[in-house]
């Protein structure tokens, strides 16, 4: 439990309600975190007042509050994952001579929040603050492969789900699934051409303490030039992905043969 029990409870309740889609009755916090009931309703109304949790009084149920709501906001202003992954892409950069980026799942999309351009290679599409269709690119390929099916069903439900850029990637989610159970299988993600006609990528996902991806790793390259050898350029995009997964308390994917 640690050296704070009732610190320790306050972060569990929180940590619950965070994944949950609705305010729940207490009940059901009680089940899963554990608590007798007069110690959860007494911790509740404590956080209550805090403004952490926030008692829907009609329906009999507890959600987050608008504290947690400024704790989530702040993080987001403080862009730690872009600090934390900003010096391991500039070395995957410099380690093999490609660009590097970071992007992280945006609805449908992949919002590009870090990028390292190599010396002497062209700008890319994906600079910072571009969003491009998740199913298309690399980065939202590994992103997507890491997700649990039902979140893919839900964010693809239909055919109109599927935006095409170059006439070439999955246009239904039959498509889809093949597509992000071959990234399984070989244990990272690729395009070429999908996103900009003579560019290629791989990428493999950065994934959280919950095992949820946060972010994908992404290197690209002219495909018509003389690169590393693919092996390499995966086995280095992979290292950095899990270098950022263990720093967020993850645990990073044993790689496949």
């Amino acid at each position: 439990m640690g050296q704070v029990p009732a610190a320790t409870r306050a972060l569990q309740v929180l940590k619950y309600l965070a994944t949950q889609p609705d305010p729940v009755p207490l009940e059901r916090i009680i089940r899963a975190v554990g608590l007798p009931r007069s110690t959860a309703y007494h911790l509740v109304n404590a956080m209550i007042e805090e403004g952490f949790v926030l008692h829907v009084e009609e329906e009999h149920r507890y959600g987050l509050g608008v504290a947690a709501f400024e704790v989530g906001t702040g993080y987001s202003r403080q862009e730690p994952l872009q600090r934390i992954a900003r010096r391991s892409l500039a070395a995957l950069a410099d380690r093999v001579g490609q660009s590097a980026h970071l992007a992280v799942l945006h609805g449908r999309d992949v919002l590009y929040v870090v990028e390292e351009r190599a010396a002497g290679r062209p700008p890319l599409v994906t600079d910072v603050g571009v969003r491009l269709p998740a199913h298309l690119t690399a980065s939202g390929r590994a992103i997507l492969a890491a997700l649990p099916s039902v979140q893919v069903r839900a964010l693809f439900p239909d055919k109109e789900s599927f935006v095409d850029r170059h006439g070439n990637g999955p246009t239904s989610l039959s498509a889809l699934r093949v597509l992000l159970a071959e990234t399984r299988q070989r244990g990272y993600a690729a395009e070429d051409g999908e996103v900009t006609p003579g560019f290629a990528s791989v990428a493999a996902a950065v994934m959280d303490h919950n095992d949820l991806p946060v972010a994908g790793v992404a290197v690209t390259w002219p495909s018509q030039h003389e690169i590393l050898p693919l092996g390499r350029l995966v086995r280095a995009t992979r290292d950095t992905a899990h270098r950022l997964t263990r720093r967020l308390g993850g645990n990073p994917v044993a790689p496949k043969a």
